[in-house]
């Protein structure tokens, strides 16, 4: 289901915004309607599904802090659609509006906006106060939440008494105990130290893997984004020039502008196997024999072949030497060839996990999922060109890159391994 919609928003402030709009629209620039008015937001358009988190993504003034205001109607769009549900929300009445604000929409900001005169836990069941519900369950569930992200011993306290880090979590024990469908972040970590910005990363993931909450995050930073979000959208002068998960993004640039967004990123935490897996070629069944075996192997020109159930769980691998014994005694099945000093790994396990495994292995990685079923296979020579940015297009006129001489070796699966 779709949580959060917004469909060709816009946002002009200035004396002229729908003569901005509409230019805008005939295809001119920002900087060409300043004379009507500061587009804030361009043509926006995504989707949000519920229990996703989204990250919004986007360097000062690109438009993403105007754009989170508008998905809990703080703003209004000039022109255009934001829904929260099924719910317009530049159509509804100011006292649906709030009501919609209080019951299905919360906000953690940047600065924390604690009352400063209120306990932590007075400041955690605020928004249920505003709801109406009664001290003793808004304190019951807002206690609740302070144990999910850990404060509970700080109940009493004031927000004076804790550090930034705690302040920020007090913050989103406050989103928490709202019980809303969608939590909107605007640059909820940017104002804390880089270890507790990053404890209060791994929190959100843990609570989100719990909770299941439907985030819209706002971030400027790279790295955040691409270590909170199911998926990204990257804004830039008040447009969304790209939407796509962390591997999309990385992998396939939309232009040159989120190109050059993501060359210094460590693209090894970000992408994983499943990204740069390859199909198994090299597979027999566990029922068939020896000779089965020879042939998918002189096929694929390898020397050993991965052996799989009917399921197609991965039981082990066979080599051509033990194949060849085995047909010379007279053997015609499988049993007792299969070798399971494998090592599988998980679709999920980012590269940075696959060096080590890989140098250890002179067989490509097996990818298998839960119930070890085989999905891929990663060779040594594709994990090592996963490290590498993608190709740009060269200048024209640039001489091209000679090749290696014909025969030379390869740094990475030789004549024996398994390949894909």
């Amino acid at each position: 289901m779709t949580a959060v919609r917004a469909e060709n928003v816009y946002k002009v402030f200035g004396r002229r915004p729908a003569e901005a709009v509409r230019r805008l629209r005939e295809g001119a620039g920002r900087d060409e309607v300043r004379g009507h008015g500061t587009a804030a937001v361009i043509d926006a358009s995504f989707e949000v599904a519920s229990g996703e988190t989204f990250v919004v993504m986007g360097l000062s003034g690109s438009g993403k802090s105007t754009l989170i205001r508008m998905l809990n109607g703080l703003a209004h769009p000039t022109a255009g659609r934001v829904l929260l549900g099924d719910a317009d929300l530049s159509a509804v009445r100011p006292k649906e509006l709030r009501e919609l604000r209080q019951r299905r929409v919360s906000m953690v900001f940047q600065h924390f906006a604690l009352l400063p005169h209120r306990s932590v836990i007075d400041n955690a069941a605020y928004p249920l106060e505003i709801q109406g519900v009664d001290r003793a369950e808004r304190r019951r569930r807002a206690g609740e939440a302070l144990e999910l992200v850990g404060l509970a011993q700080w109940a009493d306290r004031l927000p004076s008494q804790l550090s930034g880090g705690m302040r920020q979590r007090v913050g989103l024990a406050r989103a928490l105990a709202a019980d809303t469908d969608v939590l909107l972040m605007d640059e909820a970590f940017s104002a804390l130290d880089p270890l507790i910005r990053r404890e209060m990363q791994d929190q959100l993931l843990e609570l989100q893997q719990a909770l299941g909450k439907t985030i819209v995050f706002i971030t400027h930073d790279l790295n955040e984004a691409m270590h909170l979000g199911d998926r990204i959208a990257v804004m830039r002068d008040g447009r969304i020039v790209q939407v796509g998960t962390s591997e999309e993004i990385l992998s396939d640039p939309a232009n040159d502008y989120v190109a050059q967004f993501v060359a210094d990123v460590d693209r090894t935490r970000v992408l994983t196997a499943s990204s740069v897996m390859q199909p198994a070629r090299a597979v027999v069944p566990l029922t068939g024999g020896p000779r089965l075996a020879l042939r998918t192997m002189r096929d694929q020109q390898v020397s050993a072949a991965y052996v799989v159930d009917k399921s197609r769980a991965l039981r082990g691998v066979v080599h051509d030497a033990d194949l060849v014994a085995a047909l010379r005694s007279g053997a015609d099945t499988l049993a007792g060839l299969i070798r399971t000093d494998v090592a599988p790994v998980s679709p999920d396990a980012a590269l940075s996990e696959l060096f080590a495994p890989a140098a250890e292995s002179w067989l490509p990685l097996p990818v298998t999922d839960d119930g070890g079923r085989l999905l891929g296979v990663i060779p040594r020579a594709t994990l090592l060109e996963a490290m590498a940015p993608p190709e740009q297009t060269p200048p024209r006129g640039t001489p091209a890159v000679s090749e290696a001489p014909t025969g030379a070796p390869t740094p990475n699966d030789d004549a024996t391994a398994v390949t894909a």
